[in-house]
C-alpha cells in the first residue's frame, strides 16, 4: 500500500533522511523506532504530503505523493494522520472535529457524516462526550477524538506520530487499547512510537531509524528481542533499562 524508495529531505544544510527505503502492506502495523531526531516524524509527513522530500519517491497504492500535485488532497484523505498534540479546533465540539473533514473536504451530507461521528466517538469510549470542547476533556479523551477524527475521513491507513508521547501516564492505555482494536480490525498502521510494550505486542514489523536511515528491520519480536545490530542494541538497552 505504501512504498518508500530512496526518500531523502533536507532542512537546508541539514539533510533528516538520507535515502529511506520501505514498504507497509495492506493490514500491515509497522511501528516505527529510534531516537529523537532520527528522521521518524518527518518520514511521516513526506508519505502524508505535509512535508515535501528532496529526492526519491513516496507511492499510495500506485499513486505518487507529490505535494505539488492535484492529487495530494486526496491522498490526505486515504491517509490520515493523528499528532502528538491532538491538533483539534478548541472552539468546536468532540463531534464537530470529528465530522469537520468529511463535510468540508469529502462533502458529506451533514446527517450521515454526524450520524457517523457519533458512531466513533462511541467506538472510542466517549459516546457522552461529544458536545464537550477540547479544554473539557483530558488529554487522553482528546487523543481518542483525534483517533475518531482520523477514521471519519474513511483512510485506507493511519499515520501515528508518537500519539501517547504528550499524556500523562495513566492516561496512555486508553489510547493504545483503541490503537490495538484498529489493529485487530486490519487497519494499515503506521506508528511512531516510544512504547515498547504496544510494539512488541502489535506491531508485525518494526523499523528502527537512526540518523536519517533505517539501520535495522524485521519482525517486532526479532527486532526488539533479538536486535542483530549494535545501534539497535544500545537504543533499546536505553529505552527498556534506563539508569
Amino acid at each position: 500500500m505504501i512504498t518508500l524508495h530512496g526518500v531523502r529531505k533536507r532542512f537546508g544544510a541539514l539533510e533528516v533522511l538520507k535515502g529511506v527505503d520501505a514498504h507497509v502492506s495492506k493490514g500491515e502495523v509497522v511501528c516505527v523506532i529510534g531516537p529523537s531526531g532520527s528522521g521518524k516524524s518527518t518520514i511521516l509527513r513526506c508519505i502524508n504530503g505535509l512535508e515535501r522530500y528532496d529526492e526519491g519517491s513516496i507511492a499510495i497504492d500506485g499513486q505518487r505523493v507529490d505535494t505539488r500535485a492535484p492529487s495530494i488532497t486526496a491522498i490526505r484523505t486515504q491517509v490520515a494522520m493523528v499528532f502528538q498534540r491532538f491538533n483539534l479546533f478548541p472552539h468546536r465540539t468532540a463531534l464537530e472535529n470529528v465530522i469537520e473533514g468529511p463535510i468540508y473536504v469529502k462533502h458529506e451530507p451533514r446527517a450521515a457524516a454526524t450520524e457517523r461521528g457519533r458512531a466513533l466517538l462511541a467506538s472510542v469510549g466517549l459516546a457522552d462526550k461529544e458536545n464537550a470542547h477540547p479544554a473539557q476533556l483530558s488529554g487522553g479523551q482528546q487523543q481518542r477524538v483525534a483517533i475518531a477524527r482520523a477514521l471519519a475521513m474513511q483512510p485506507k491507513a493511519i499515520l501515528f506520530d508518537e500519539p501517547t508521547s504528550a499524556l500523562d501516564p495513566e492516561l496512555v492505555g486508553d489510547v493504545l487499547g483503541v490503537m490495538r482494536k484498529l489493529a485487530e480490525a486490519g487497519m494499515t498502521m503506521v506508528v511512531v512510537t516510544h512504547e515498547m510494550s504496544f510494539a512488541r505486542e502489535v506491531a508485525d514489523r518494526v523499523l528502527f531509524f537512526d540518523g536519517g536511515v533505517i539501520v535495522e528491520q524485521g519482525p517486532a519480536a526479532d527486532v526488539l528481542n533479538q536486535p542483530r545490530h549494535p545501534r539497535t542494541q544500545d537504543f533499546l538497552r536505553r529505552v527498556l533499562h534506563p539508569m
